[in-house]
Parts: C-alpha cells; sequence; structure tokens
C-alpha cells in the first residue's frame, strides 16, 4: 500500500507550524536532519521538505499529492492548484511598501515608480486592474534592502508583524491580499490517495475545531441557569449538573476563542461562580 506524499516548506516558521499540525494529527514523522524525505511510521504518509516556491510546480506534476503551503504562494505561482483547507497559521499579507519619508495620498502615486519583488505575477495582475503601470523589478531574496540601494523606489513583498519594514525604514501602504498557510491538492492525485486525503482532513478538522474552543466548566445557582444558558454559544445545550450542594449546579460548555472574553464577562455578570477553563485537544464535530 503506497504513501500519500506531502511537500511542506524544508525550513522556517512554516515548517514547524506544518510538522506541528501533524503531530496534533496524531502522525509521527522520523525526520532527521536534513533529509529531503521523511515517512511516517503510524499513517500512509511521506513528506517531501521542499522551498515553498518549487511547490506549486511539483503539485502540478504529480511528484507530491498535497502540501502544505503558504496561499500566497499558489497565487503567485499556482492560481489553478486546488485548496481543500484553510488552516489559519502562518498568517501574512502581500503589500506594497515605500520609505517613510515619502508622502502617498493613493495608489495613482505609484505610477512609473520602480517596485522590487519576488511576487510579480501578483503585482501585475494587482496593479492592471487599477490602471497602474510600473517598472517591476523581480528579485529572490531580501527585497526589503532595495529602495535604501538606490534599485527601487518602493517593494511588495510579505509582512506579518511589520518590523522588517520598520527596520529598513518602510512604511505599508497597499495590502494586495491576505494569507495563511492552506492544504493544497495535487490535480494529479490517485484515486486511492484521495481517500488518504479524507481521512487526513478529518483529523485536521478535529485539530482546528480545537484550536478554535475551549472548554468551559462553571458553578451557578440554580435560579440563575437559564439565564447563563442563554449567553452561552455553545455547540448545541450545554451540560448541566446538579451539585453536592442544594440549589446549586455545573455548567459545560465550549466557547469560541475569539468571543472568549467577552462571553466570560457576561457569564459573571449572570451569577457564574468557579468557572475553570480548559485546552480541547481534539474536537470531532
Amino acid at each position: 500500500m503506497g504513501n500519500i506524499k506531502i511537500a511542506i516548506q524544508k525550513s522556517g516558521r512554516l515548517n514547524e507550524d506544518s510538522l506541528k499540525i501533524l503531530k496534533d494529527c496524531g502522525i509521527s514523522v522520523d525526520n532527521g536532519k536534513d533529509q529531503l524525505k521523511a515517512k511516517s511510521r503510524n499513517f500512509p504518509l511521506e513528506v517531501f521538505y521542499l522551498r515553498n516556491g518549487d511547490i506549486p510546480q511539483y503539485l502540478r506534476d504529480g511528484v507530491v499529492d498535497i502540501a502544505i503551503i503558504g496561499e500566497n504562494v499558489l497565487i503567485e505561482k499556482g492560481k489553478e492548484i486546488e485548496v481543500v483547507e484553510r488552516l489559519g497559521f502562518s498568517k501574512c499579507r502581500v503589500s506594497i511598501a515605500i520609505p517613510k519619508s515619502h508622502e502617498y495620498r493613493s495608489i495613482a502615486d505609484l505610477k512609473g515608480k520602480r517596485i522590487a519583488s519576488s511576487y510579480p505575477n501578483t503585482v501585475r495582475e494587482y496593479l492592471s486592474k487599477k490602471g497602474v503601470e510600473v517598472d517591476l523589478h523581480i528579485i529572490n531574496g531580501s527585497v526589503e534592502i532595495a529602495p535604501n540601494i538606490g534599485l527601487a523606489d518602493a517593494i511588495c513583498d510579505i509582512v506579518s508583524s511589520g518590523s522588517t519594514l520598520f527596520k529598513n525604514n518602510l512604511k505599508e501602504v497597499e495590502v494586495m491580499l491576505s494569507s495563511e498557510a492552506v492544504l493544497a491538492v495535487s490535480p494529479k492525485i490517485q484515486k486511492e490517495e484521495q481517500d488518504k486525503l479524507q481521512e487526513l482532513r478529518f483529523r485536521i478538522r478535529s485539530v482546528l475545531a480545537a484550536r478554535q474552543s475551549k472548554y468551559v466548566l462553571m458553578n451557578a445557582p440554580d435560579e440563575n441557569i437559564e439565564a447563563i444558558i442563554k449567553i452561552l454559544p455553545g455547540m448545541r445545550s450545554p451540560t448541566v449538573l446538579p451539585l453536592a450542594e442544594a440549589g446549586w449546579s455545573s455548567i459545560h460548555t465550549v466557547i469560541n476563542k475569539d468571543k472568549f472574553w467577552e462571553v466570560i464577562d457576561e457569564l459573571k455578570r449572570a451569577g457564574a461562580e468557579g468557572i475553570l477553563v480548559c485546552p480541547i485537544e481534539k474536537m470531532v464535530l
């Protein structure tokens, strides 16, 4: 029985986050230092460690069946490749930045300017829609130094925290797109590998659902239960169990982490006490 072949970035933050989600899915990968390939010992999966920019072509050719890749790379080099899961990590944006000392009123200010980027297709498509023509310089590597050495008037690059732009005296003026890690699939994937992909997607969804949620337990007087239940945005109906002390109950539910603090504040005002919050390892929906 063959393995499903997955490509991940060979180094950097995306590599670490990709291996972590596989680990959280219960998949152990025996990867030694500087290996280009590694197999899982408990799931029919083989990992290929590749340069991020090369992964779209490996998917296109069917060398790998699936990949965890930055959406921005797919938009630049593989727009036709199908994305089957958005993974919620390695979030960034692809933006245009200019020197802090330069004025910027609108995108029309970029007309005729020299822009350095390793995302030429993304830049051309975005600016052509805006009717702006520029002089594009394609650079692989550290594009943020281009304005400082007189090579370009502006850059287009990925931005996470913005600290790299700040260090190079640049300011972000146009956000072209937002990106995160995605699970992409080769158009040449075979039926047997598609079945394994569905099993992997099931595990990934369980992990992602758990990452987005907190398990919450609280105590409350019985007369407050109805008001508390109205506040809870739980999966279905919360669990209510009587406590040893008469007139009190324990209420258990799951809360989305994005709404967590506002819900907790409401619960306290509604009479909830002894609120415990626990992480969820997996959540099978």
